[in-house]
């Protein structure tokens, strides 16, 4: 068995009175994909921002690859790091955005290129090469040298993907990636995400696509009111639930 790659424990996250996330533990192994379920207001997306420490935790804590991100321990306290140094923990998380969240003013090659310049000081030729690769798997070589707003709601999604990519993180995070898209585009991310799952690529997905949930899910997660109400295999949870709550929330998306 693989070993734990993202490791939630204990997690919770207020916005001033309103309690989020309410004590979420989740274990990802590596190589393994992730789907995380639930209503809208459930903590889904709450998550996934303190996984790389975009929302700080109130209590609890979270590592990957055995290291804690945000935190570094002393004894039995935890000390907030520099923000510097969780910049370059971020390095390890590619994050994809609902909204895509490209620098406008530059090229799609460009896109891919910047952060591994600035953050991991590639040298030039070497991103360049990477960010070529990259734009050929997700199907855009055509379009390198276009900006953002001249490409398609799913082509804009698909740049996401390999930018994140190009930093060659340890776990993928997914926040709703087809959730922006008309219904056609749907179908054109979902088939990025289904190859680099194919290819061992450990990630967690938020979405409501239950179809690609099951397909390509190795475990599904179901939350609700900031906990994690149910999880297993996609048999399990999609067809067999064995929670209330999952079966109502089931019952209104398939």
């Amino acid at each position: 068995m693989s070993a734990v790659m993202v490791d939630v424990r204990g997690v919770h996250k207020s916005f001033g009175p309103l309690e989020v996330l309410r004590g979420v533990d989740l274990q990802v192994r590596a190589g393994e994909v992730t789907v995380i379920l639930g209503p809208s207001g459930s903590g889904k997306s709450t998550l996934l921002r303190t996984i790389n420490h975009l929302e700080k935790v109130n209590q609890g804590w979270i590592s990957i690859d055995g290291e804690l991100i945000g935190y570094r321990r002393s004894g039995r306290k935890l000390h907030e790091l520099r923000e510097r140094d969780v910049l370059k923990q971020r390095t390890h998380i590619g994050f994809v955005f609902q909204n895509f969240n490209l620098f406008p003013h530059l090229t799609v090659l460009e896109n891919l290129v910047e952060a591994p310049v600035s953050a991991l000081r590639r040298s030039r030729k070497e991103a360049v090469a990477t960010a070529e690769r990259l734009l050929e798997r997700v199907g855009l070589t055509d379009k390198k040298a276009v900006y953002p707003r001249q490409l398609s709601g799913g082509q804009q999604q698909r740049v996401a993907i390999a930018r994140a990519l190009a930093l060659e993180p340890k776990v993928l995070l997914f926040d709703e990636p087809t959730s922006a898209l008309d219904p056609e585009l749907v179908g054109e991310v979902l088939d990025v995400i289904k190859d680099l799952a194919s290819t061992g690529t450990t990630m967690i997905v938020v979405t409501h696509e239950i179809g690609f949930a099951r397909e390509v899910a190795d475990t599904v997660v179901f939350m609700d009111g900031g906990l994690i109400v149910e999880q297993g295999t996609p048999t399990a949870v999609l067809d067999t639930p064995q929670h209330e709550r999952t079966r109502a929330f089931l019952s209104k998306v398939l």
